[in-house]
């Protein structure tokens, strides 16, 4: 390393703390956020090196950190994208490519998910011309059951698509039994549950594939990024081609002729000899990350496991400090499971004297953030009402989790005192209230 680059990142990690002052946490002043990224000095600096290397595109970064997550989640490949949500596209993109023959999806083919979730693990559904099949969830859990799911499943149904509840995981080990005993493609939805654990094992490792986002909400950031992973060679190979323009060619940005037959392809209607690195065998995107989001995904991932504790440990604290609170419902984890929370959910009691509505702006009016169980209940968004849809069995813990339900925080960046005083405040409004 020069000593002018040396020099740089000395004082990028001291100007961090010149911009990051670490001050008394003053109640009603200081704002509690329900989520946000936790960013070192070493964040900073690995930032400011991939700037001054001029890494503006996917490069060394990006797959050294593919590499390094798709062990950590015990996946054989990873491909970084531009967000969680285009990961999800990529995701379910992949089951409609021609390569996965006559088990494709088609137009009219059936993928069951939750109604009660956040839009980009249903979007993609719509955006292929396939049919989402709305389960509801369980209250406390969030989450729907295998039951719900093996009762969805019709002559139509070819996949399954359903996240994480908050980072309490599914039915996840029965819900991909069911996708083997169906001949199901299953999408695992892990953006808001990297960590968590179900039977010992890290969700994430169970489905055809899985994605993750990197928005500054989630276990890791990269401002913005997201994953697909999978063990499926073909499919990996087909979400590299969607994501890179629909390319045939596998070669990285920058490289020629890995294969070593760059102009002896015959492929579609093309001459022979067209160069590989113009041949395009999807319908694809650039939906790649840079290095410089890569980059600090590298320094991020080496605080996960202290991120997920410190995630387990907030949870736990609200969870008991709040137990003899009336009138709230409150998150159980799912059997089984060990949750690597994203946040600390609360139902108010449809009989309690006091609405939602009051209690959120009491929090919200101490600099207490809030924020609602994502979109309630989707059917009921005006972006779905007329999209063709099927939903088996009634949907009424989504209607109440979409009146009733929102969730506060539990991310690293907040501390016992802050957590004590959300606390304090949620027992002082329930007890003025009863």
């Amino acid at each position: 390393m020069s000593d002018h680059k040396a020099l740089v990142l000395e004082y990028a990690r001291k100007y961090h703390h010149d911009v990051h002052p670490s001050g008394p946490f003053e109640p009603g002043v200081t704002e509690i956020w329900p989520s946000g990224a936790v960013l070192d000095e070493e964040d900073r600096a690995a930032l400011v090196e991939a700037a001054l290397e001029m890494r503006i595109a996917a490069g060394p970064s990006s797959r050294k950190f593919e590499s390094a997550f798709a062990r950590k989640l015990g996946r054989r490949k990873a491909h970084l994208t531009n967000s969680g949500s285009s990961a999800n596209l990529l995701a379910l993109t992949a089951l409609t490519s021609h390569v996965m023959g006559e088990r494709r999806l088609k137009p009219g083919d059936e993928v069951i998910t939750v109604a009660a979730g956040f839009p980009t693990t249903v979007n993609p559904i719509v955006q292929n011309n396939l049919v989402p099949v709305f389960v509801d969830v369980e209250l406390g859990t969030y989450n729907t059951t295998a039951d719900r799911v093996a009762r969805a499943i019709g002559p139509k149904t070819r996949a399954i698509m359903i996240a994480h509840a908050l980072g309490n995981p599914f039915e996840v080990a029965e819900v991909a039994q069911l996708a083997k005993d169906h001949d199901l493609f299953f999408v695992e939805d892990n953006c808001d549950a990297v960590g968590t654990l179900y039977d010992g094992k890290l969700t994430g490792s169970f489905g055809d594939l899985t994605t993750v986002s990197f928005y500054p909400a989630h276990h890791l950031t990269m401002g913005e990024g997201g994953c697909v992973l999978t063990s499926n060679l073909q499919l990996a190979r087909v979400v590299e081609s969607l994501r890179d323009w629909g390319r045939d060619c596998w070669c990285e940005p920058g490289k020629n002729n890995t294969c070593l037959k760059r102009f002896e392809y015959q492929l579609g209607n093309l001459p022979k000899g067209y160069d590989h690195k113009y041949i395009f065998s999807h319908v694809g995107y650039n939906l790649k990350a840079t290095d410089l989001q890569a980059a600090l995904g590298l320094t991020q991932l080496t605080k996960l496991d202290d991120f997920c504790a410190a995630r387990r440990r907030n949870w736990r604290q609200l969870r008991e400090g709040l137990a003899d609170v009336p009138h709230l419902l409150l998150p159980e984890a799912t059997p089984r499971s060990d949750p690597s929370w994203f946040g600390f959910v609360i139902t108010v009691q449809p009989d309690a004297p006091f609405s939602r509505a009051a209690l959120v702006d009491f929090l919200e009016g101490r600099k207490i953030g809030t924020r609602r169980l994502f979109a309630g209940n989707l059917t009921r968004q005006p972006a779905y009402v007329d999209q063709p849809h099927r939903v088996v069995g009634d949907l009424a813990n989504s209607d109440l989790i979409t009146d009733q339900t929102f969730w506060i925080g539990v991310y690293p960046g907040l501390t016992e005192e802050m957590l004590q005083y959300v606390i304090a405040s949620i027992k002082e409004f329930v007890g003025s209230h009863t």
